[in-house]
């Protein structure tokens, strides 16, 4: 019961940080001085977590950031590449033991959420070799990508800016 609490605590922090600052705050925030002269908003986001908890909170995270791009007038064009062992949590066979499998499912739905939103989610096959994990099995609205870091450098050729995440 209290882990319950502490996660759904835990949620309502995150989403209200991803929620726009202008709902928050009495004066509006937002990002004037950085998006001035730009019409597309593209980025590319590698995600490399060895920790469940930290995969949910950032896929949260960027799903807000999706929101603050079009609250303030772009249209965002965000792909997603998970390298690593953060692969080992895009499964329906995840190791439910060593991971809360309240987490997994987070996981799943912030995945479903990106998916819907039009985020491009690619999983690197180099990865889920190395960790054992199927391809099969892993969450609808992720794609299969042949290596990450390929992928990252297809990316930013084609104009996309890079977002590490660590």
């Amino acid at each position: 019961m209290i882990k319950r609490t502490i996660q759904s605590f835990l949620t309502a922090a995150v989403l209200a940080l991803a929620m726009p600052l202008s709902v928050q705050a009495a004066e509006p925030i937002d990002d004037t001085a950085a998006l001035a002269g730009v019409e597309e908003a593209k980025g590319v986001f590698q995600i490399d977590f060895t920790e469940a908890e930290k995969t949910a909170f950032y896929l949260e995270i960027i799903r807000g950031t999706h929101a603050n791009f079009e609250r303030q007038g772009l249209d965002p064009d965000l792909v997603i590449v998970f390298i690593g062992p953060t692969v080992q949590f895009l499964t329906t066979e995840a190791d439910e033991e060593t991971v809360d499998p309240a987490i997994l499912m987070r996981i799943e739905s912030e995945v479903e959420q990106l998916a819907e939103l039009g985020v491009r989610l690619e999983v690197c096959a180099v990865a889920t070799e190395v960790f054992g994990v199927d391809n099969d099995t892993l969450f609808d609205g992720l794609e299969l990508t042949g290596d990450g870091f390929v992928s990252m450098i297809g990316w930013q050729a084609q104009g996309y800016h890079p977002v590490t995440m660590f």
